[in-house]
């Protein structure tokens, strides 16, 4: 009976233990939420809470595509160039679609944002295409690709930011839908997208496959390098999603737009618990590791935090989250 309760209290301990370890991002969030409402008064407002939806929006969308590519063992570091040249395209388009007279304003926007799309998948699928034809590390591609994208958008409009766009644009990234910023409508259908893609499909269950083992997924039957390249392309559209949004907040299209944006992505899902070695992580993780990262940077802005020491915090973060992932890695090995 007494060794029975032990076993019973032990197991209790252990069950404690992982819901913790679980859920210890979610418990540091709550926090974090309940000190700043103490500390400043405006922190739970909604028009506060509603302003950390908006700016995680404009770059959240992207980690959702970078869950995907981390998790089929790959990264992506040429998406901040491609939000920024998504931006330029679409005011170029618009700007010479209207001026030509060829139709309005109104209607060459449209134009500029398929085409800006178009561009983005096929730079995702160039991506995918070397670094699995050629066997080479998507780190290299993508970097070479970071530079190469700037270059062409700061190429093409000049060195000038582009500001031909129609007033109903702004909309898209400023407006509203029933009180809450279409940014993050639009954000949270990614999301949906996403999680049902890889929690619910054939698809999914490869990417997993491919990132956890790429020679047993070839055995099995999974087209590795196919599914590699689907990954590349969506996180290039998820840029150029991204870039609609952050040059429609601006009204305008620069070669400077989406400088380090891709560390806040990778940021956001080392965070929630996607390991870099592929084959691990959730796209739930990824959305709380998101607002994680929105709260502290609001919380450090609203206590007037030096900028400098932001990046100090937001760099240790990820430090502590790897070598975390890496320690959970060991174990299972060993």
């Amino acid at each position: 009976m007494k060794s029975t309760t032990l076993e019973l209290n032990k197991g209790s301990r252990i069950d404690i233990r992982k819901s913790l370890n679980k859920y210890v991002l979610e418990l540091i969030l709550l926090v974090i939420v309940i000190a700043m409402a103490f500390a400043s008064p405006g922190f739970l407002t909604s028009e506060n809470l509603l302003n950390i939806l908006r700016n995680i929006a404009l770059q959240g969308c992207i980690a959702f595509g970078m869950t995907m590519v981390i998790i089929a063992g790959e990264i992506d570091l040429s998406i901040g160039s491609t939000v920024a040249l998504t931006g330029v395209i679409i005011g170029l388009t618009t700007g010479w679609l209207s001026s030509s007279g060829m139709m309005p304003m109104e209607q060459a926007v449209v134009v500029g944002i398929v085409l800006s799309f178009a561009v983005a998948g096929l730079i995702g699928l160039f991506n995918g295409w070397i670094m699995t034809r050629y066997k080479m590390p998507s780190f290299i591609v993508t970097l070479a690709m970071l530079n190469v994208i700037y270059g062409l958008a700061a190429v093409v409009s000049k060195g000038f930011p582009v500001t031909t766009l129609p007033s109903w644009y702004n909309e898209l990234g400023s407006g509203e839908f029933l009180s809450v910023p279409i940014p993050a409508i639009l954000l949270l259908l990614v999301f949906a997208v996403v999680y049902i893609v890889m929690n619910y499909t054939k698809f999914g269950r490869s990417v997993y496959a491919v990132g956890g083992n790429p020679e047993s997924a070839r055995l099995s039957g999974i087209h590795v390098s196919r599914v590699k390249i689907i990954c590349m392309v969506v996180v290039q559209l998820c840029s150029a999603l991204s870039g609609v949004l952050v040059s429609s907040q601006v009204m305008s299209g620069s070669f400077s737009f989406g400088k380090g944006w891709e560390m806040m992505a990778i940021s956001s899902v080392i965070i929630g618990g996607t390991s870099l070695m592929g084959g691990i992580g959730k796209v739930r993780g990824t959305f709380i590791g998101l607002i994680f990262l929105g709260v502290l940077i609001n919380a450090m802005t609203l206590l007037n935090v030096n900028e400098y020491v932001q990046y100090i915090v937001r760099g240790l973060l990820i430090l502590v989250a790897v070598l975390i992932a890496s320690i959970q890695y060991m174990k299972k090995k060993g």
